[in-house]
């Protein structure tokens, strides 16, 4: 407990971060305060996280299960990404009203639309719990009883939190590898409704040929509306519950940005691995990457080819589409990123350092051992993406594993393509000792995968009997065994974390993200990509007329936007821009704030040279890209004809 102690202290005290690197916890922002102003800043930690009084925390949620909204009227009224709502406008459409091609725009209340299975947590206050979790722990504890503990001590914690007290949500997360555990308590709300979205051609602008890149000129939001019982507690569905009243909303400023302008996001980042191992590493650059994009690359070309010859199958695969593109472009430049940065070398020589530090302590050797534990797991850990990337993906099996998929947005022949392609890559890619038998069977029997898909989509019992073959190989025959190895690199990596705070005691640590509430800083700054090449920091409305292709749907813009640029005035309308604070997946939707905490801009994405930064931020290349909350006000009065909306936002004076 006297190590975790100290661990603790030296956590506190580190402040050298590298330039706008870093995803803080709030409840510990009082120890950054200090450089936050330094760059720019005019709050008190107070202003930004307090359980004493009402903050920026509580303006800020977990938008669903993966992505962060903002509050912006005392009405509950929310913004998020166009791409965090995507999947809910999409159930929405149809072909007789396509609100991902037309947009939507509730013009009162009654016309808001109801999403089921939607929630939003807000943050009522986060606490390190160290002691409490690890009591009754011994040095003689394995392992496993070790993690016994860990989760008596941690639902005991829960239920004293949350036992009787509806909406009221807690978790326990470890944080450093074990090496610290924070209790997080949230109020859950159920009843968040539709209330306006911009078409693709705006939200969804440039599609996946801009995703990840700059210039950017994507209207990437949409807008939602939380709404409470007649006490303002969560409740569920009905016609009679109140808009939400928030403890805090967001003041929006219309200054907008200049090159070095202090900014700082407060989201829920998803996951980085900024402290692993440079074998760990290696095998993403040279093998997870590279072999995801080449699957995911196949599963999109068959899907394009269906969308583009028919709107309805447009519609059922639009929001699929986009879930399987965002990742295969991040790991193009993530893998591009890696190799430009040399990140296995530069990882090598501090690890070559750190051991020669360690073999003098009781850290010696660990690195040595993290390299042979991944030599053990790589092949494993291979079988188990390639199950997901390939057999796991497709829809049949899904189906016929009891996995379940909406039909109202199947396509068969997109899907019978998809096994043949999948099925085929799993086949060659894998070593028959991680396939089931029944499969080996049937290839054997039928001799080609065409044959297989034919009997497959003809036969629900055969299919049943293959889902279930796979599921019941990768379940029982890879999960266990890949699970027990990640424990002892876990394990490893607990000693290795702290060791590494030990070797170098001025540094400041920062835990890696795990979708609980963060906060990123930096300053609005373009970037070089390459020689002779300086992109400057923000994007403009010109740049989209200039994109603007009728020929091409991602570059198709409504009408309505041509004719209001053809009338003069809008030349110079901000829509993206640039900074160096610290994001990654979770982050989308999260409030862009100015140096008085107001709301200049939503953040959606990072570029494309820079998203290695779940691994390794390097502050010349890394950026966030944020949609321009001037833009956000724009397109609401302007196309959706919404300027209502307006009318219950507050502006900063001035």
């Amino acid at each position: 407990m006297k190590r975790i102690f100290a661990i603790a202290t030296a956590l506190a005290i580190c402040f050298n971060a590298l330039a706008d690197e870093g995803m803080w916890l709030p409840v510990l922002i009082s120890e950054r305060i200090a450089d936050m102003q330094s760059k720019g800043c005019r709050l008190d930690a107070e202003d930004i996280y307090s359980v004493n009084q009402a903050c920026l925390k509580d303006a800020v949620v977990l938008f669903g299960s993966g992505c962060t909204g903002e509050l912006i009227s005392d009405q509950g009224l929310l913004l998020t990404n166009h791409h965090c709502g995507y999947s809910f406008i999409q159930k929405h459409s149809s072909v007789g009203h396509d609100y991902l091609k037309d947009g939507f725009w509730a013009m009162n209340s009654s016309q808001e639309l109801p999403n089921p299975g939607l929630t939003v947590r807000f943050l009522e206050r986060m606490e390190d719990v160290t002691d409490a979790v690890l009591k009754g722990y011994k040095a003689k504890f394995t392992e496993e009883q070790r993690e016994a503990l860990i989760q008596k001590n941690s639902e005991k914690l829960i239920d004293q939190i949350t036992k009787g007290r509806g909406g009221i949500k807690a978790s326990v997360e470890a944080l450093y590898y074990g090496n610290q555990y924070f209790l997080f308590v949230f109020k859950e709300y159920r009843d968040v409704r539709l209330v306006g979205a911009p078409p693709s051609s705006i939200g969804k602008f440039g599609g996946e040929t801009d995703n990840w890149m700059w210039p950017r000129h994507t209207g990437d939001f949409s807008i939602f509306r939380i709404y409470a019982d007649a006490d303002n507690e969560p409740a569920d569905y009905s016609p009679d519950n109140k808009p939400y009243v928030p403890k805090r909303s967001l003041t929006i400023s219309l200054k907008g940005v200049q090159e070095g302008d202090f900014t700082f996001v407060y989201g829920c980042p998803g996951s980085t691995q900024e402290y692993v191992h440079s074998e760990a590493v290696r095998y993403i650059q040279d093998f997870s990457d590279p072999e995801k994009i080449a699957l995911r690359t196949t599963r999109l070309g068959i899907m394009k080819k269906y969308m583009d010859q028919s709107q309805a199958v447009r519609i059922q695969y639009s929001s699929k589409y986009a879930s399987v593109a965002n990742a295969w472009k991040k790991w193009q430049g993530e893998e591009k990123g890696l190799r430009k940065n040399n990140v296995v070398a530069v990882k090598q020589q501090y690890e070559a350092r750190f051991e020669e530090w360690a073999r003098l302590n009781q850290y010696g050797w660990i690195t040595e051992m993290l390299y042979n534990m991944y030599q053990l797991r790589n092949p494993l850990f291979r079988a188990y993406e390639y199950y997901n990337e390939t057999v796991r993906s497709i829809e049949k099996m899904r189906m016929a594993s009891g996995r379940g998929i909406d039909m109202k947005d199947y396509y068969q022949p997109i899907d019978e393509e998809t096994f043949v392609a999948m099925v085929s890559a799993f086949d060659k890619a894998l070593d028959d000792k991680y396939k089931p038998g029944f499969f080996l069977d049937l290839r054997d029997k039928y001799q080609s995968v065409e044959a297989l898909k034919d009997a497959v989509f003809s036969d629900d019992e055969l299919a049943a009997e293959l889902a279930k073959s796979f599921e019941r190989q990768f379940r029982e025959g890879i999960v266990p065994e890949l699970l027990e190895m990640n424990q002892s690199i876990n394990l490893l990596y607990r000693k290795y974390m702290r060791g590494q705070m030990e070797f170098e005691p001025k540094k400041a640590f920062y835990p890696d993200a795990n979708l609980t509430l963060r906060i990123a800083y930096g300053l609005v700054e373009g970037y070089r990509p390459c020689d002779a090449v300086y992109y400057k920091p923000v994007s403009t409305l010109r740049g989209i007329i200039e994109k603007d292709n009728p020929d091409i749907f991602d570059y198709n813009i409504p009408q309505e936007l041509r004719d209001i640029y053809a009338r003069g005035g809008y030349e110079n309308q901000p829509v993206c821009f640039l900074a160096t604070n610290h994001t990654t997946g979770g982050n989308s939707g999260s409030p862009v704030l100015n140096a008085d905490g107001e709301l200049i801009g939503i953040n959606f994405d990072r570029v494309w040279e820079g998203t290695m930064s779940d691994l390794v931020f390097d502050p010349e290349i890394c950026r966030n890209i944020s949609l321009d909350v001037r833009y956000v006000l724009f397109i609401i009065k302007e196309i959706g004809h919404a300027g209502y909306l307006l009318d219950e936002m507050r502006f900063a004076q001035g």
